[in-house]
């Protein structure tokens, strides 16, 4: 499922950018020339190009809704539960009792937060290093195209031949690694670091997610509704991001990928591990 998801992202952004996005170098240097209301009738001209897709893609959307309410799908049975459950679990009460749930609920967010940066950021970041839009609006479907590579690694080896959690520890030690040579090459090769962080990145929720749902037993679908709130992440981390390159600059604001690799590091080795 998510290489369909991922390999639908790659091919999106190449067919809206050059939908959205064909003339846009011609366009900029237009309006860095004019004033007033001619500037304003090119903007919008620009603007423009977006509503005919996103009415095709609520189109889309409305059929689909429709398509999955008749059709015949199963129907889960809330009253089973886990028979497999440890001693410890006759004393919790609730799902907030386990510390490695919460702890892997952090590590989602997080994880979350450093994808969606590294997947919708590369554009602009190419534009801050003076890359043709005509090439820079293909960057996010490279960020794509390394995530589908990821995934498909993560088929062949977890938990086969890498358990979950030294996976997520590698995939860790990877993202700091492309996020400091990211911050400390130039041009384009920056640039492909920043796209190499969909490597990284694949292989975490897939480890993260069985780490912090192992052992809660009859509380496993409330940990994982949890989990899935993590995904709040790609909506705050990156406005953090976009904060700090008002401050420091798009190249220098990747300093923020750092810390949140360090604690999914920390979440793999040690994290998912804690029981009280």
């Amino acid at each position: 499922m998510g290489i369909a998801n991922k390999v639908a992202g790659t091919i999106s952004p190449i067919i809206l950018g050059v939908i959205l996005l064909s003339g846009a170098n011609e366009l900029m240097e237009q309006v860095a020339f004019i004033n007033g209301s001619e500037k304003e009738i090119l903007l919008d001209s620009l603007a423009r190009k977006v509503i005919l897709p996103y009415i095709i893609m609520a189109v889309v959307l409305t059929l689909l809704s429709f398509m999955i309410r008749f059709a015949h799908l199963p129907e889960l049975d809330s009253e089973i539960e886990s028979e497999v459950d440890d001693k410890s679990h006759h004393t919790k009460t609730a799902w907030y009792q386990f510390p490695h749930l919460i702890l892997g609920f952090i590590a989602i967010f997080l994880y979350v937060g450093v994808e969606v940066i590294a997947g919708d950021t590369i554009i602009l970041y190419g534009k801050y290093l003076n890359i043709s839009l005509d090439l820079s609006r293909y960057f996010t479907s490279l960020t794509l195209i390394s995530m589908v590579i990821g995934y498909i690694i993560g088929i062949i080896l977890i938990p086969r031949f890498v358990k979950q959690d030294k996976a997520l520890a590698w995939s860790a030690v990877l993202g700091m690694t492309f996020s400091l040579l990211a911050l400390f090459t130039s041009g384009f090769t920056s640039v492909l670091f920043v796209a190499l962080l969909g490597l990284a990145n694949a292989m975490m929720w897939p480890a993260i997610w069985p780490l912090a749902i192992a052992d809660l037993g009859k509380f496993t679908k409330a940990g994982s509704a949890l989990l899935v709130m993590g995904i709040a992440g790609g909506a705050i981390i990156p406005l953090v991001y976009g904060f700090l390159s008002d401050l420091i600059g798009n190249q220098s604001a990747y300093i923020i990928l750092i810390p949140l690799y360090i604690y999914i590091f920390y979440y793999a080795i040690k994290g998912h591990k804690i029981r009280v």
